[in-house]
């Protein structure tokens, strides 16, 4: 039987998403693909196939209900979902003054109820087999608020909650959550393209995460032991200051 694996949240190719897709297929699992634009999971599917992995790519918007329900539908029909990371949720800066609430709540959407529609159907569809990983993307804003990123801060600060309390009702159904603090800027393509300077400054500072160095503590999660299991790991560069 194939064993199957939802990444929801792929964007470019040099994404945290895409990266996480990648790695993943070489354990052997068939990935699933799942983001808002289809040539993005196009490319990221045809790079993991031509590493001889397997990924199929669904289009889906994480803040409409029924196309996460259906991400996970078609992911089941090819095989089990064994370990599912939710890695919705780009940084939205905004200043609480002159911030409209289709602003607010559009973030709380992606970063927070979308979360929660996943893990409903991630429990449902892992329970009745005893076993999988859930693994939720968090960030620096998981942790503290900061000005200029109430929305953000408070939408994922909402997920560290809601992630925690999922790992305390789905552990007993022998399911596994884990919730990583992205503590910095990644070192991947949006950051380069969006903020040049601000990632030249960075990189030579030291304080950009490596790709790779993320995706391999995600897999470390799925294989933990059920005797052993770790909710929340942060990473960060060691120029990082925190």
């Amino acid at each position: 039987m194939v064993e199957t694996a939802i990444v929801a949240g792929v964007g470019p190719a040099q994404g945290l998403g895409a990266v996480l897709a990648r790695r993943i297929a070489k354990d052997g699992l068939h990935v699933v693909v799942a983001g808002r634009t289809m040539e993005k999971l196009d490319a990221v599917a045809a790079s993991i196939r031509a590493e001889g992995g397997a990924a199929t790519p669904v289009v889906c918007d994480v803040t409409d209900e029924q196309q996460v329900i259906s991400l996970w539908n078609a992911a089941e029909a090819i095989g089990p979902v064994s370990l599912a990371i939710y890695n919705a949720g780009n940084n939205m800066p905004g200043k609480v003054s002159g911030m409209t609430s289709e602003f607010f709540e559009r973030c709380w959407r992606v970063c927070t109820f979308g979360a929660f529609v996943f893990a409903r159907e991630a429990s449902d569809h892992m329970s009745p087999r005893g076993q999988g990983t859930l693994i939720f993307t968090g960030a620096s804003a998981s942790m503290r608020g900061k000005e200029g990123f109430a929305a953000f801060t408070s939408a994922k600060g909402g997920l560290r909650n809601f992630a925690q309390s999922a790992a305390k009702e789905f552990g007993p159904l022998g399911i596994h959550v884990g919730h990583v603090v992205i503590d910095g800027a990644i070192d991947g393509e949006k950051i380069h393209t969006l903020l040049p300077q601000y990632a030249a400054q960075r990189s030579g500072e030291g304080r950009l995460i490596d790709l790779s160095g993320i995706a391999e503590i995600y897999l470390q999660l799925h294989g933990q032991p059920r005797a052993a299991w770790t909710f929340e790991v942060d990473v960060r560069t060691s120029a990082e200051p925190w």
